[in-house]
């Protein structure tokens, strides 16, 4: 089961948008990919992400290679999917203590 593929549902790990769910909607390189949220949804917005910044999860969605927001909005519904992108996946916070 490749990790990084077209519809696989990731959480962000860095940057503005850390702990939301997003879906790769194209493979631009070994290294980059092209993420959605969309943002109406989760609240990320559409943009190219390095892969070391995405955790990718079991869940993933059967949309095409380059699916708009809307198309990737109508797929994930309006059940328990649309949900769960709303909420927040924080990364496991290290205890520091001085």
């Amino acid at each position: 089961m490749p990790t990084i593929e077209v519809g696989r549902v990731c959480v962000k790990l860095n940057g503005r948008e850390t702990g939301q769910k997003c879906v790769i909607v194209d493979v631009i390189d070994k290294n980059f990919v092209l993420v959605t949220g969309p943002k109406k949804l989760s609240g990320v917005r559409r943009r190219r992400t390095n892969v070391k910044h995405l955790e990718p999860t079991e869940e993933s969605i059967d949309i095409k290679k380059g699916a708009s927001d809307d198309d990737v909005a109508k797929v994930i519904g309006k059940g328990k999917k649309a949900d769960a992108f709303k909420e927040s996946v924080l990364p496991k916070q290290v205890l520091v203590t001085a």
